[in-house]
């Protein structure tokens, strides 16, 4: 599990990591998990990118795999879509 202080450095996600980030929490507000071909559809992002961008935001803490899709990890802000 990562540590506090990696999870409130947002400045340290690429622009990729970021456009993966938020197409996942648009679809988490209607309560699914996202895989990582919906997201490369929202995004227009190859989907070998957005697979290891999942990866990466996975091992940091801001995602939770769910199977073969995921989740937004612990946060303590609100989304407005």
């Amino acid at each position: 599990m990562p540590d506090e202080e990696s999870l409130e450095d947002v400045q340290e996600m690429t622009a990729a990591d970021m456009t993966v980030y938020e197409a996942v929490a648009a679809l988490n507000t209607k309560e699914r998990p996202a895989t990582a071909a919906e997201v490369a559809a929202m995004t227009d992002l190859p989907e070998d990118d957005v697979r290891r961008c999942l990866h990466s935001l996975a091992e940091g803490g801001r995602l939770v795999p769910k199977g073969d899709a995921y989740t937004l990890g612990t946060h303590d802000w609100g989304l407005e879509y």
